[in-house]
């Protein structure tokens, strides 16, 4: 068996994108059948202009190939994108002209890289398994200026309509997408896999229950939870999505002399949380450029409230956020800034964690106020969201659809 498997963000870069593909390519390996061959075709190392790692552009292995395209230099405009992906394109038509596969396999944020497998599954005349961990088209309404999404939102609708009628199986991250995607396309066969814990986070994961680490921070040699400053973490994409710069200056200010924040990361809107964190003044806020994965895993460590934020939009009530899982294995208390899918999520699978309206400031302090300080373990999440096990499972599903072409 042969398998294409496009995916923009791959190892060593820093996304969720690259987390969730590196870990299913190496599933697909240990279950693939005898004498087949993976190719993976992805780009050097780009997520953040902040962040660089040395990556090779081809890696032959056994079974396994994996190309990576390097970029023109971008940012996080629409423009410098268009001009990124069409560079990614030219170079995967030109990788896969002379190959054919039983399969064609795209993994998708913003819907061109799907675009781009459903063209090549039916150039190769192979089985197409899409898997959309976002819905573009329900997502450039809210992100993009009024005119400009008026514009564009008819023609990427037909795209995403064309693309997705042409999936053989289509994997969604979040149930939370299922009406979307149930609604449009029925007769499209769909599955569920979401995104999970990656084995790093695991084993750091603690094994001792909320009551004891509490008793130590209220022990008459630890200062009280009223008394100490708090450090608050947030790890990730600083962006129009996650709208930080809407909430962070406001909320720090009235969280001065209860908490510290520390935001590492970096995206399109790093500039204007900068600025909004001067003119507020704040002096309890730190921002930090990213960190490769066993640092940022040190930094969950040490931090003692774990923070998440999403905008106020109307598309982000379908989103499960791959944050959620690293930072429910890491054992602290969650702090999140959510509505709608991820708010019942968050209610259902982990324990002190407190949600609020995004962008609420006096909610995101009342939640500050519940939460419990101390690590704890969360057994049943950990069990039920491994990585590892979600990903052979979905492994096996994208070699069975292989395995009826054949």
């Amino acid at each position: 068996m042969k398998i294409l498997f496009l995916s923009f963000y791959f190892q060593p870069d820093l996304s969720a994108g690259s987390f969730r593909n590196t870990a299913l390519v190496e599933s697909l390996l240990a279950n693939l059948p005898e004498g087949s061959e993976l190719d993976v075709i992805t780009t050097l190392p780009n997520r953040y202009a902040g962040f660089k790692a040395e990556a090779s552009e081809e890696e032959v292995k056994a079974n396994l190939t994996i190309k990576r395209i390097p970029l023109p230099r971008h940012e996080s405009g629409m423009a410098d994108q268009s001009r990124s992906f069409l560079a990614y394109a030219r170079q995967v038509m030109r990788f896969v002209a002379d190959r054919d596969y039983d399969v064609v396999f795209a993994s998708s944020s913003r819907l061109m890289t799907a675009t781009l497998g459903a063209l090549i599954a039916r150039k190769k005349d192979a089985p197409l398994y899409l898997d959309i961990r976002d819905i573009f088209v329900d997502t450039i309404k809210d992100v993009l200026p009024r005119k400009l999404s008026w514009l564009m939102k008819p023609f990427f609708a037909a795209v995403e309509r064309w693309t997705v009628s042409k999936a053989d199986r289509l994997n969604i991250v979040s149930a939370g997408f299922l009406p979307y995607f149930e609604s449009r396309y029925p007769s499209v066969s769909k599955v569920v896999f979401t995104n999970g814990i990656d084995e790093e986070f695991l084993r750091v994961a603690p094994s001792g229950r909320l009551e004891t680490a509490v008793a130590r921070d209220t022990s008459s040699n630890v200062e009280t939870q009223d008394q100490r400053i708090f450090e608050v973490l947030y790890a990730g994409n600083i962006g129009e999505g996650q709208g930080l710069h809407n909430l962070v200056p406001g909320l720090a200010k009235r969280l001065e002399g209860r908490a510290k924040f520390r935001l590492i990361g970096g995206g399109g809107r790093l500039r204007q949380l900068e600025n909004a964190v001067a003119e507020a003044g704040c002096t309890n806020v730190v921002i930090e450029p990213p960190i490769p994965r066993s640092e940022l895993i040190d930094a969950y460590k040490q931090a003692d409230v774990l923070f998440l934020h999403l905008n106020d939009y109307e598309a982000f009530r379908k989103v499960l956020p791959s944050k959620l899982f690293e930072y429910g294995a890491i054992g602290k208390p969650i702090l999140a800034g959510v509505a709608g899918y991820s708010a019942r999520f968050i209610e259902e699978y982990l324990d002190n964690a407190e949600v609020f309206s995004p962008c609420s400031e006096s909610e995101a302090v009342e939640a500050f106020e519940r939460l419990r300080i101390g690590d704890a373990a969360r057994f049943e999440f950990v069990k039920r969201f491994s990585r590892r096990r979600i990903m052979d499972d979905m492994a096996r599903d994208v070699i069975a659809l292989g395995e009826c072409r054949s």
